[in-house]
Order: C-alpha cells, then structure tokens, then sequence
C-alpha cells in the first residue's frame, strides 16, 4: 500500500477519513480551474465556483435554477423556468467533470461533482481514481456494453474504440449510463437574438419586438431542438456576435436578423449561424405591404417561415448536424438523425440499426419522448412494411400504439408524439380518432413538415385525395428537401385525382428504389398513364421485394384503411401491370373454405 494516497490507504485499512474541509475544497476547486481540461470558454467555471460556494457557505438547500440563473447567467428577476439555460449548462458541466476525473483529475485527492436531480455540489474523498490505463479501459468497456447491447458488430465496434483508447489514453467524455432526463443529447441548441430595428419610427419598433417574441412562441414546437427562452434573448444585444454566444451559452446557432419598415413595405432579414466558425448556414429576405395586412399576421406568416426552415426535421439545422455530428455520436440525439435518415430511405437495413438504437436509447433515457414517438413508428413499420418484424414480443401495432401513447404522456406537447400516435391509431382502425389527433397536432405546429406530409397521407388514403393533397404540397412547398415517401404519396394522390401528369412526375421525384411499396404504387401510375414497359418494370421489382403483398392485396389495402372504390381502381391496374391480383369476390371465394366465415390474413 505504500503508493497510495492516504484516502485509499485509510480505505484499505477499514478506517473512516472525515470529510474534506473548506479549505481542501477551496483548494481543489482552484485546482480544477486551473486545469487544461477544464473549458476556458462558457459558464462552466463561474456555475462550479457559484454553487462550490453556496455550498460551503451552509446554503446548498437554496442552490436552485433560478438562483444560478440570477446570479451566475444574470437573467433577471423574470427569468422563466422554460428557458433551459441552467439545464444545459449543468449537464455540460457534469460532463466536464467526468472528463476531468478520468483524465487529468483520477489521482486528485478530492472528487467535485453535480449530482444529478439538482445542482448542489458533492465532495467526497477520491477514492474511488482509476489507478492506471486498464481500469480505465475496464470502466470504457463496462459503459459501452452498456451503450451497444448489440452482438458481434457492437464487439467489433468495442474493439476499435479500446485500440484508440488504449494508444491515447482518454475516455469519452460522458456519462453513457446514465438514466437521467437532464443528461440527455436532445438535438442542437438555438439561441435567438433580438432582431435589430433598421428603420425609424414606432412602428419598427413595435414590429421588432413582436417578430422575436413569435420566433420564442414558433421555435420551441420543434422538440428535436433546444431554444433558449426570452430572458436569454432579451439578454443580448441584437448585434451579439456568434462567438460570444458559444462562449457565454454554449449554444450551436445562433438566429439573428434585421426590419426596416419603409412608408408601406416592410423588409425582415434572417439569418442562421454556425457558432463555432461564425459561417452563415442559412438567410433569407422577406418582403410585404403594410396595406396588404396587419402587422399582426405579416409578423406571424414570416416567425412562421423562419422556424419551418431552420428547425424541421430535414431543415437547416438538421443538415448541418449531419453533416457535422455532435461530439456525442453515440448519444440518443444522433438516433433522432438516423430516424430522418431512415424516412428518407425507407430501407430494411436502417430500419434495424434505428430500431436498435432508439431501444437503446428509451433504455437509457426513459423519460425521452420524442425517442419513443419515434420507436412508435419504427414498430409500425414492423407491420406495415414488414420490415424486420420482432415475433418474439406483442403484435408490432400493439408496441406501436404503447410507445406513441408514453410519449405523448411524458410530453404532452411533443408533435412528434402525436404523430406518431395519429399513424398507430390509423393502422389500428380507428381511423376517426386518429384524424382528429392529427387536427390537433396540425393546430398546434402547423409547420411542422414531417407532420405535415404524415397527416396529408392519412387524409388522402382515408378517402379526401383532394385535402390530403393540399397537405402535401404545402408540406413540400415548406421544405422541397423532405422524404421522397411523401413524394410517393402525393403521386398516388394525382393518380386517385385522376391527374396523371403530376403522378408521373411526383413518382418520380420519390425515387424510393429500397422501398417495396414505392414500386407497387409506380406500377399502378404507370400502368394508368399507358407507360407499360415501365409499369412492368416496377410490378417485376415489387413482386421481388414483397412476394407475400400480392396474394393477400386486398387485405393489405384494407389494413391501409382504403375505400372499396379506391381499392378496386388500384387492383384493376395492378392487374393491368402484370400482376395477378385478385379483386374483392374472388379474395372472398379464394379465402372461404366451404362451410367457413371468411378468412382475411392481416
């Protein structure tokens, strides 16, 4: 025992150590600021030495987010609790701590940390310090087991990452075990300045202000991100620069803008920045007559705009943080990007790594709503596109309608949630309700395009071709870049409109080729506008790819919730393609053993 520290010594010998002191604490506070390992940058070092402090002045039970928002963000004293400023910052923090403990910090004598459920500081003896690099390794491999409980390629995974650990002696740098909310990777940060008033007048002014306040209302319905609140934004200047927001907030982008109001026109600039190189992503003009409406409703319409750009699911922000993920990779927000990726593929394979993931994920994080909003839709999928289905567990739509309903219990105001519960509900008969869930989350976020172009395909395939296609053009309209399935879907809305121009082209622009069912439905549009090599072309593909559709047609378009009419319109050109699709009598005749009710497979 001779080259351990006294505290492990004392363990060692079952002798009990009285706590750290004030001024060992003090001590290794200042140790821990001083380190090369602890960020430079940002509120981290004010937030640990505040709540250090509070602590040992005998006031831990008062260390609340509101007081750290007041005394270390200086928010005043309106600060609301649903800007997540303190949140984000304290999750940073505790993970800036682990990183210290198992790199610079394991032989420190002292342990700080944030435990989790509130913000008052621990302090304990470092007892516990890794003593070299195979504990380390020991701990890495225990945390990522627990993070990719995935068989052989999760081994072969482990195995890379180890041989990096082991040459660079690091570990990454968060607590992957953790079950807490707060811990959470829950997508990109935004920070909204206040737009700058570039004209004269009072009523540049009244417009200024009221445009911010409806990009804070807009925003935050996009649960894939975090918006910090108004008392952030009214914090800063509206000429804050993008380095100032990484380093004060921690914040990723950073949305500012400008309006000048001239006579009757009205000019609003955005644009959209990268806070770690100041690059622009994304700006737009916008430009409207006073006379034409109240400034109300002009303020509204371009919030409105602005939000569906930046923070859709595919919109700028999304695309930036695929293409430049957060340093977390593993963590549950990277499965949020690889559920997008898998909508716009609608592939088997990405189906099963994002089934995978996202179960990982609600294990870790129960508590994650938008993670189970979008397991619901991966269970589904099990069913109706029969993709890697799990026999094991209950009927997929079971799981499906189970998941959707904990996501909307646990955010009540979650759109993906309701989205997801809206399409089990669909798939489950009750076609009904599920429409009027969708009206509701429509009302909520209207310009949520994902939502949008899912509640277009329920209208449409529930009998209203006509409304369900207006969903899905505005749906494209507000983000031409979305997935190809609801491509798919408005060109088998043309068909039904009898618009076969637009269903040729549509279909085309879906290009779904790893999809089964973007097959049939080229097969059918093809087939109608006369186009039969292609038809052909198509029946031959998705005959291939889903040989059990056929034989059972007419119960999988009853499954789809279809009309009789629209049924027998899809069967006869299906028929028309190639396929030998049975209509509604023969099914009947074919499923009817004498003497027996009808038998229709599911």
């Amino acid at each position: 025992m001779q080259n351990q520290s006294p505290p492990a010594r004392d363990a060692a010998l079952g002798l009990s150590r009285a706590p750290p002191n004030q001024d060992e604490i003090r001590a290794q506070l200042e140790h821990i600021l001083c380190s090369h390992e602890f960020p430079k940058v940002g509120r981290s070092a004010a937030f640990l030495t505040y709540v250090t402090e509070e602590a040992l002045a005998g006031r831990a039970n008062r260390i609340k987010g509101y007081s750290i928002a007041i005394e270390v963000f200086k928010r005043g004293e309106g600060f609301r609790q649903d800007d997540p400023v303190v949140r984000i910052e304290a999750g940073r923090l505790r993970r800036t701590l682990e990183r210290y403990y198992l790199i610079a910090g394991q032989h420190d004598p002292i342990r700080i940390d944030i435990p989790k459920g509130g913000y008052a500081p621990s302090f304990v003896w470092n007892e516990e310090a890794p003593a070299s690099s195979d504990d380390r390794l020991s701990i890495l491999r225990r945390r990522f087991q627990k993070l990719t409980p995935f068989g052989l390629g999760a081994g072969i995974m482990l195995g890379v990452v180890m041989a990096a650990v082991a040459a660079s002696a690091y570990l990454l740098p968060i607590g992957l075990g953790s079950t807490s909310h707060e811990s959470i990777e829950e997508g990109p940060t935004l920070v909204v300045a206040p737009f700058a008033n570039l004209g004269d007048g009072p009523q540049a002014a009244l417009y200024t202000a009221g445009l911010t306040e409806e990009l804070l209302t807009a925003l935050p319905r996009f649960k894939e991100i975090r918006v910090f609140g108004r008392e952030t934004s009214k914090s800063l200047p509206s000429g804050v620069e993008a380095s100032q927001v990484r380093g004060e907030l921690g914040a990723r982008f950073l949305l500012a803008g400008g309006v000048r109001v001239s006579g009757d026109r009205i000019r609003v600039t955005a644009r959209l920045l990268d806070t770690d190189n100041d690059e622009i992503l994304w700006s737009q003009t916008y430009d409207d007559d006073i006379k034409s409406g109240d400034l109300f409703n002009i303020q509204s319409d371009v919030a409105n705009k602005v939000a569906s750009a930046v923070a859709q699911p595919y919109g700028i922000m999304a695309q930036a943080d695929v293409s430049n993920p957060p340093p977390d990779d593993l963590g549950a927000y990277a499965c949020t990007l690889s559920f997008y990726g898998y909508r716009a593929e609608l592939s088997a394979k990405r189906h099963l790594d994002v089934r995978q993931c996202l179960e990982s994920a609600v294990a870790r994080y129960p508590s994650f709503a938008t993670a189970w909003a979008m397991l619901s839709i991966i269970y589904l999928d099990e069913d109706r596109f029969r993709f890697n289905p799990n026999t094991n567990g209950s009927p997929p739509i079971d799981r499906s309608l189970q998941a959707a309903r904990r996501a909307v219990q646990l955010d009540p105001d979650n759109t993906r949630a309701h989205q997801a519960l809206m399409t089990a509900l669909f798939f489950h008969q009750e076609v009904s309700e599920a429409l009027h869930v969708g009206e509701q989350a429509l009302a909520t976020n209207p310009n949520d395009t994902e939502l949008l172009g899912e509640f277009g395909t329920r209208v449409a395939m529930s009998g209203d071709w006509q409304r369900g296609a207006e969903l899905l053009d505005r749906a494209l309209a507000l983000n031409p870049g979305g997935g190809g399935y609801y491509h798919g879907t408005r060109a088998l809305a043309a068909y039904m409109l009898h618009d076969d121009e637009t269903a040729v082209i549509e279909i085309k622009q879906a290009n779904l080729q790893k999809f089964p069912l973007y097959h049939a439905v080229a097969a059918v549009i093809y087939a109608n506008a006369g186009m039969m090599d292609d038809a052909r072309r198509e029946a031959s593909s998705f005959n291939a790819m889903r040989p059990d559709f056929i034989p059972n047609v007419v119960a999988e378009l009853k499954a789809r919730n279809f009309r009789p009419a629209d049924r027998a319109r899809l069967i006869a050109d299906i028929r028309k393609a190639g396929l030998a699709a049975s209509d509604e009598v023969e099914a009947s005749m074919l499923w009817r053993p004498q003497g027996s009710a009808v038998l229709v497979p599911r």
